[in-house]
């Protein structure tokens, strides 16, 4: 049955303007905010849209920023600890270097591992945080902790290589989606467009129908036999057809229903039992089985009614399964992974210890350094997507060391760490840039939850100096746990503001000196109480 155009709710005329298209320049979100170039290697944050005439500003990835530009973006967000991020940026300078190298040289080139050591709250894990959100290549953070020894109940070694794997494919694809982006939006506008509008009947479709008189069937330009009478209306099925796709494209059909056809897989997690020590589920044979069982077991297909929202999701990401070639993306994730990965191990001294002949917890700890010394010096690893080389990967390890020390570790392990950076505690005054200087200071977090309420916070000079002194003091006084004291005295300092901020009447509110002296004086002073509220 033809549809008219008076079927279509909320249907345009034909007199009614295009919806404008994509490329064409429309209004400026606000107003044109300052956009970082490609020199700090900084993305613009959301929300701010350069000015039409500006060229879009390319961030820069860690292999292509200098160590001057590595050590710069670092400065946004870490105060201090110069020598460690010098450590870091000519290391990751290194790895670009290699790549143009000529290639017979290139395989003799081994990254130089690092090791950082200081007390906890002086910047190693956040210098791990920044490097991922710079990374273009694989990055992942582990826990040394959590691994343990081969022949125990827990992840073994190799899963983060599996782990690292794992983030290079979703990487390679994502970038690969994003290359058919535009295509896999137009294929599911118009299989969207096939679902709201019943297509035209066919010649299969009418040939059971011998009571009904004989009709003509001609060939269209596609090839395809139509009945003579759908040549009439084909125009006005176009046009139809058009309308729809405009109000799709203005977002007014996203609550109508449409029926999708979604193919399931049969769970197979809990149908057998892990065979061997592949407990984490990740890789190795075990990993490798399931997955090849997966694709044997027939899939089933189900039909779903949803909405045309739902629909456009579930239909894209069917699109994009259909345009990306996985066996590339699979190729040049392993070849980045090699190649570029990095590995921050953290709390590594967890796994340190005095080796003594008692025997104990002592010895599981040495077992995992036994197991991670092969994966560090150049090994093979199995994964589910192909053996995986580890010669060319850079691990970078942190670690307090406050119980054990570097020298507590296996020495072929050290030395395999040849790069020692030492990080400094933190003083006063770098509690003061603390607050006041990075990209994100703690300082503007609290401003920006207070304007939520439609308040204003207010810190002065004396009052964020008064706050860094209490927290250096309480430092001293008790255990050194560098810049996490300045979350624990900004909690209790605005503990009753930001209880009563949505009720208060005044909604200016000044944190100076003496309102931090007040607020802290009474616990600061109460050893009890200080052992337990800071």
């Amino acid at each position: 049955m033809a549809i008219n155009e008076t079927d279509v709710p909320g249907a345009p005329d034909d007199s009614t303007p295009a919806a404008p298209v994509s490329g064409e320049a429309g209004p400026v979100l606000g107003e044109a905010g300052p956009v970082l170039g490609a020199a700090d290697g900084a993305v613009p944050e959301a929300g701010v849209v350069p000015a039409p005439d500006a060229p879009p500003a390319e961030p820069l990835w860690l292999d292509e920023m200098t160590p001057r530009q590595i050590v710069a973006e670092l400065d946004k967000y870490i105060v201090g600890q110069q020598a460690a991020k010098k450590a870091v940026a000519i290391a990751l300078r290194n790895r670009w270097r290699r790549q143009r190298v000529a290639e017979e040289l290139r395989e003799e080139i081994v990254p130089n591992n690092i090791i950082m050591i200081g007390p906890t709250g002086v910047g190693k894990t956040e210098i791990a945080r920044r490097l991922a959100r710079l990374a273009g290549a694989p990055f992942v953070k582990v826990e040394a902790s959590k691994f343990t020894e081969v022949g125990y109940v827990g992840r073994d070694v190799e899963s983060m290589i599996r782990d690292l794997v794992d983030v290079g494919v979703n990487m390679v694809r994502t970038e690969r989606e994003d290359e058919v982006q535009e295509e896999a939006e137009k294929r599911v506008e118009d299989r969207l467009l096939d679902l709201l509008i019943p297509p035209a009947e066919t010649p299969a479709a009418a040939s059971g129908d011998a009571d009904k008189k004989e009709r003509v069937w001609f060939a269209s330009p596609s090839g395809q036999a139509e009945p003579v009478e759908d040549a009439a209306s084909r125009e006005r099925r176009e046009r139809t057809r058009e309308k729809f796709r405009q109000l799709l494209r203005e977002n007014k059909l996203e609550e109508r229903q449409v029926e999708v056809e979604v193919s399931q897989s049969m769970p197979i997690e809990n149908m057998m039992v892990p065979m061997g020590g592949g407990m984490d589920g990740g890789g190795g044979m075990d990993g490798n089985f399931m997955d090849m069982l997966q694709e044997w077991l027939p899939k089933k297909t189900k039909r779903r009614r949803v909405t045309v929202a739902e629909a456009r999701r579930i239909l894209l990401q069917d699109e994009l399964d259909k345009l990306v070639n996985m066996d590339e993306v699979i190729n040049e994730a392993l070849d980045r992974v090699e190649d570029t990965g990095i590995i921050f191990l953290d709390e590594v001294d967890k796994i340190a210890g005095e080796r003594s002949a008692a025997g104990g917890p002592d010895v599981s700890r040495e077992g995992v350094q036994r197991d991670l010394l092969p994966v560090v010096e150049g090994s093979t690893v199995q994964t589910k997507y192909g053996m995986v080389r580890t010669d060319h990967m850079l691990f970078i390890a942190a670690g307090a060391f406050h119980v054990s020390k570097p020298s507590d570790m296996i020495p072929e392990l050290q030395g395999r760490f040849p790069i020692r950076v030492e990080l400094t505690s933190l003083t006063e005054d770098d509690f003061v840039r603390i607050l006041k200087e990075p990209k994100h200071a703690l300082v503007s977090q609290y401003r920006a939850l207070a304007a939520a309420d439609g308040a204003e916070l207010v810190f002065t000079d004396d009052g964020v100096r008064e706050v860094a002194r209490t927290a250096a003091q309480l430092n001293e006084r008790m255990e050194n746990i560098g810049a996490r004291r300045l979350h624990t005295v900004l909690t209790t300092l605005l503990e009753d503001v930001m209880f009563e901020l949505p009720d208060m009447a005044e909604k200016t509110i000044t944190v100076d000196a003496d309102r931090v002296r007040d607020r802290l004086k009474g616990i600061v002073e109460d050893e009890d109480l200080r052992k337990f509220i800071l």
